[in-house]
């Protein structure tokens, strides 16, 4: 899954949209069109085609060659730090959605992470019995009960969602201290872009494997991202609390999750 701040972006994208479907008569197709949510699908459908041209002719080649030529510490290490440097976004949308031991739990894990961790490199936190969490400006809305809005699809930024779209761009553009850093013309501009390209890389690198074998599996690839989306962003929104009876199937676990970083293999 392409990581949070590259997916803040979809503000801007989402705005710029003005194509939609054709909305079917037939009563049949007209309850699979609303169960899909996906009002602009030839628009994303065709978004969804420049996105793997994309990933074929640079994304994946780069994140391939990156997993290649790094040993899996150095990969571990880049993830941790690029986890910790969003601490403080997960801490205010913990405040927002009124979880304070939560928020305690972020501020914590960040301090120690920062200096015992090295700025990140480890999770000490974790080591130490208290694993993180990840939270965005799209949980906060649906806690406060914003609906998702229809579902988007965009280059480099994966699947998404209206709401979820907006909320990663408040992230980015509000919450986030490198945002605030380069506002200051004075300061490095590039420093962002730097940090995109290695989350960028990172996400896809960490999920390459399960996404290629989710690929394999489908029928309709496409379909099969988005549906797998929504459960990803239904489970994060219920911090991992069982799905209400009725509700679609949730993935168990990460077992299947194309979002979820690959874990490791037990020794053989």
């Amino acid at each position: 899954m392409p990581s949070r701040a590259s997916r803040a972006l979809a503000l801007i994208a989402a705005l710029t949209l003005s194509a939609c479907a054709t909305r079917p008569t037939d009563p049949a197709a007209l309850r699979a069109y609303e169960e899909t949510n996906d009002k602009w699908e030839p628009l994303n459908r065709t978004m969804f085609d420049v996105d793997q041209a994309l990933d074929a002719a640079l994304i994946r080649p780069v994140a391939w060659t990156y997993r290649k030529v790094t040993p899996e510490p150095v990969r571990d290490g880049v993830s941790n730090a690029l986890t910790n440097i969003r601490s403080p976004v997960v801490f205010l949308n913990d405040l927002l959605q009124g979880q304070g031991t939560r928020a305690a739990i972020t501020i914590a894990r960040f301090v120690v992470n920062s200096t015992l961790g090295i700025g990140g490199l480890f999770d000490v936190a974790k080591r130490m019995g208290t694993p993180g969490h990840g939270e965005d400006f799209g949980q906060t809305l649906a806690v406060w009960g914003v609906g998702d809005g229809t579902f988007l699809y965009l280059p480099l930024l994966g699947p998404t969602s209206v709401r979820d779209g907006f909320g990663l761009g408040v992230d980015a553009f509000a919450f986030d201290p490198f945002s605030w850093y380069s506002y200051n013309p004075h300061n490095n501009q590039s420093v962002q872009w730097y940090l995109l390209g290695a989350q960028l890389v990172d996400a896809k690198s960490s999920t390459m494997a399960t996404t290629d074998e989710l690929k394999k599996s489908s029928i309709d690839y496409y379909a099969a991202l988005r549906s797998a989306y929504r459960q990803y962003r239904a489970r994060e929104i219920r911090n991992g609390a069982p799905a209400p009876a009725g509700s679609m199937p949730a993935f168990d676990d990460e077992e299947g999750d194309p979002f979820a970083p690959e874990k490791p293999q037990a020794p053989k």
